[in-house]
């Protein structure tokens, strides 16, 4: 059986494709390779495009590889495909909210991390300076090994 996660942000080249990236290693640290993890934007400015070079340089010196991301819209219709979804911030969570079907849950990535707090988002990086990717990523290391754990409790 596969489980879909799927990861949303604003325009898909920065928070949520690093949050996949990591997600996605995560999960493979933890045996849980029946797990699919995809990501997209609400937006479609970025559609086809690569990772934000800031992104892919913060997840390269940590180890990690963004470079075949490709940036994609997430739709409506995408909700059948995938049995989670979490936003990256609140804004992000109302619109999948409204496109989500009656009974659909969406949650917002950070709800997984039990040192943050309730509602927190993962912020923005796209217009400030390094420092904001850095902290990007260690938001998203954290809400990974919180869900990573939940799905394995989850799953298993």
């Amino acid at each position: 059986m596969t489980y879909r996660v799927c990861l949303v942000c604003m325009g898909n080249i920065c928070r949520s494709p690093m949050a996949e990236v990591v997600l996605r290693a995560t999960l493979a640290e933890h045996g849980l390779d029946e797990v699919q993890v995809d990501s997209a934007g609400t937006g479609d400015w970025h559609v086809g495009g690569p990772m934000d070079q800031r992104a892919a340089q913060t997840l390269a010196e940590h180890g990690y590889d963004g470079s075949a991301h490709r940036a994609r819209q997430f739709t409506g219709d995408w909700f059948a495909r995938y049995d989670l979804v979490l936003a990256m911030d609140t804004a992000n969570l109302r619109t999948l909210r409204r496109l989500a079907p009656a009974g659909q849950e969406v949650r917002l990535f950070r709800s997984f991390d039990p040192s943050a707090p309730a509602e927190a988002e993962v912020p923005d990086p796209y217009y400030g300076g390094q420092d904001g990717f850095d902290e990007v990523l260690r938001q998203v290391k954290a809400a990974s090994e919180g869900l990573a754990k939940h799905l394995a409790d989850e799953l298993r």
